[in-house]
């Protein structure tokens, strides 16, 4: 069984990979609280308030987001972070995921994204990790260039690990990277992303 789970884990980078290569309009991302699940069908709550349906598959991936602290953010990590603004030179850290070895390159690269007016996403390499003040200034690499970004202890951090099926239950906070919509206004998704002891995935 633990084989198994590690193994569909793994299929993340592929389809992560594919993700990062489609054209910026071409995923909806989704956001909210799963209000219902009957069979393969999720009714979700999204944060702005509608309620959407998604239907996954019977081999739905489904991830993991457990909570970490900014000590677990150490130099050779790859990692994504969610920054809005600059202090100091330093894009500000929204949020911090730290991927697995085994999703390492995930998304590589920084780009506009959605959380946020404004908010960028960087998936880069923690290189050299500097103190200031109650933070920290990591300076993050991808190909193509580096950043330099402040965690704070304002700053989410989260960290992947397997999950199963059965962590989709009403109540359970998700994010959906990839849902693609259908003709009848419905969505389709391979995979979601399912907050751990209440933690909300806050990509």
């Amino acid at each position: 069984m633990i084989r198994t789970s590690l193994a569909a884990f793994a299929l993340i980078v592929a389809s992560a990979a594919a993700l990062a290569q489609a054209p910026a309009n071409a995923p909806t991302r989704i956001r909210g609280t799963l209000e219902n699940v009957d069979g393969n069908l999720l009714t979700i709550k999204a944060r702005g308030g509608e309620t959407m349906k998604v239907k996954v598959p019977d081999n739905v991936l489904v991830v993991g987001i457990a909570k970490a602290s900014i000590a677990d953010i150490t130099s050779g990590k790859f990692i994504g972070t969610t920054t809005v603004g600059e202090r100091n030179g330093a894009l500000v850290a929204e949020e911090v995921h730290i991927f697995p070895e085994n999703m390492r390159g995930t998304g590589e690269g920084h780009r506009d994204w959605d959380l946020r007016p404004q908010s960028k996403m960087t998936n880069a390499n923690v290189g050299d990790i500097k103190s200031m003040g109650d933070g920290k200034v990591l300076t993050v690499q991808y190909k193509g260039g580096e950043k330099q970004v402040l965690v704070t202890p304002r700053t989410h951090v989260v960290t992947f690990e397997p999950a199963s099926r059965a962590e989709l239950k009403p109540g359970a906070a998700v994010f959906i990277n990839a849902a693609e919509r259908q003709a009848d206004g419905s969505y389709t998704a391979p995979r979601v992303n399912v907050g751990l002891n209440g933690q909300v995935p806050p990509m």
